[in-house]
């Protein structure tokens, strides 16, 4: 008998496309943004970040879920510390823990259909050097046509704004991927610069192939969040995603 439902299963499976398959699983672990991107115009950026291993896959699921807005707002009072909390433990580790299991998911649904799969950890830094990950999520995400890079080098979409974390399968499936790329939206607005505690940013529009270092200093970044645990308190910043005019609730 369970042979038999597995073969049921097997077939009702072949009958549905990977495409609609990932989709489902996404939908089903509550992902708010989709998509596939070509990496190959990229491919010398992640082999200079990732290594080999990394750049030897061709396409990337992009997988987005947003912040909620309730979080997002209170940091206007971001002083407080149930503030922090909440945010640290709902902004943070929550939605970074759904993002792991639904690539997780998927990387596994697409070795079943006979492909490689890497799922790409939502944040963990692997270079403490330079401060960045194996892999940058947002990269893919600007590929997919899921946003534009703004001047805070967040990931801004459409809907949400750059309230939103991302995850990322890496695989050579062949996926249909994204045709064109959402223009900036940014024009000459510099809010995102002007609250930044620690002036990280400086003000320059995303242009491919420039280094990060160009639009943001993330050492400086990153003192501030030290200072903030030096001094027993829960580092959290936030204060660009927070302005930004795209997706703030007016």
């Amino acid at each position: 008998m369970f042979d038999e439902n597995r073969n049921n299963l097997s077939r009702q499976s072949a009958n549905v496309t990977l495409d609609e398959r990932l989709r489902a699983i996404a939908s089903s672990e509550g992902v708010d943004f989709f998509g596939y991107s070509d990496l190959s115009s990229a491919r010398e950026e992640i082999l200079e970040q990732g290594g080999e291993r990394v750049a030897s896959y061709p396409r990337a699921v992009s997988v987005g879920i947003g912040i909620p807005n309730e979080l997002v707002e209170q940091l206007r009072d971001r002083e407080r510390p149930g503030v922090r909390v909440s945010y640290r433990a709902h902004g943070y580790r929550v939605i970074n823990a759904r993002l792991d299991m639904v690539t997780s998911k998927i990387a596994c649904e697409i070795e079943r259909a006979g492909y490689r799969a890497m799922p790409v950890p939502a944040s963990e830094r692997m270079d403490s050097a330079r401060i960045c990950a194996e892999f940058s999520h947002k990269m893919a995400a600007n590929l997919a046509g899921l946003g534009w890079i703004g001047k805070s080098c967040l990931l801004i979409t459409p809907e949400r704004g750059p309230r939103v974390r991302w995850g990322t399968v890496l695989t050579d499936a062949p996926l249909e991927t994204a045709q064109s790329r959402i223009k900036s939206k940014c024009g000459k607005c510099t809010e995102c610069v002007e609250i930044c505690p620690v002036h990280a940013f400086t003000g320059r529009a995303f242009a491919e192939g420039e280094p990060r270092e160009s639009r943001f200093n993330a050492r400086e970044c990153e003192k501030y969040f030290d200072r903030m645990e030096a001094e027993g308190q829960v580092s959290i910043c936030g204060m660009c995603l927070f302005i930004c005019p795209h997706g703030r609730k007016k």
